[in-house]
């Protein structure tokens, strides 16, 4: 299981243990949602790898958003 809790404008992809596995984020430049690793030693199970990847599908279809923060 994968928790994806928003955090600004990005999301944190947070495992069934706690650990943080790292973030999703928009990346302007390429027009597309992007994963980054908390870091590179990261080493991401099946299952995480499918919630992730299912996020970033429905994420680029429309199905999930990411909610915006007004600092105002």
């Amino acid at each position: 299981m994968v928790l994806f809790w928003p955090i600004q404008q990005e999301l944190d992809c947070i495992n069934g243990s706690g650990r943080i596995l790292g973030k999703i984020k928009f990346d302007v430049s390429i027009d597309e949602y992007i994963f980054y690793p908390a870091n590179e030693l990261i080493n991401l199970s099946s299952l995480e790898e499918t919630s992730i990847a299912e996020r970033l599908s429905g994420l680029e279809s429309g199905k999930y958003l990411i909610p915006m923060q007004d600092d105002d």
